[in-house]
């Protein structure tokens, strides 16, 4: 077997969440091509991906998670509130979606009239 790099979260340009694209079967080689979004993973930095991997391996406990890792339990608990914010789910006004932010995107020409008729209704 080649080896693999470890999962890309993020692109490296501008920071934007990265679409999966194409899927391959290791052992059957077959391909899937599509669209495909790494869901919450995908705002998760490789590092962060490690890190939440650790802790389920220790089935949640920090304590134990800081000694494998040779930090403090604060450090490791800094960590994981980290994690956390990185996976809570923007409000309407992060997202962009909120009344003022879509007219200032329309107004910019950042978006179609179409586009801003959608945002407002939901």
């Amino acid at each position: 077997m080649e080896p693999v790099n470890p999962l890309i979260t993020k692109d490296p340009v501008n920071g934007d969440e990265l679409l999966v694209t194409r899927l391959e079967g290791r052992r059957s080689g077959i391909v899937i091509e599509g669209k495909f979004s790494l869901g919450w993973m995908g705002r998760l930095t490789p590092q962060q991906l490690t890190f939440v991997g650790l802790l389920v391996k220790h089935r949640g406990n920090v304590q134990r998670l800081a000694t494998e890792l040779h930090v403090a339990y604060n450090t490791a608990r800094n960590h994981l509130d980290e994690i956390v914010a990185a996976l809570e789910y923007p409000s309407e006004d992060e997202d962009g979606s909120s009344p003022v932010n879509v007219l200032e995107q329309l107004s910019q020409g950042a978006i179609s009239f179409e586009e801003a008729l959608d945002l407002l209704r939901r």
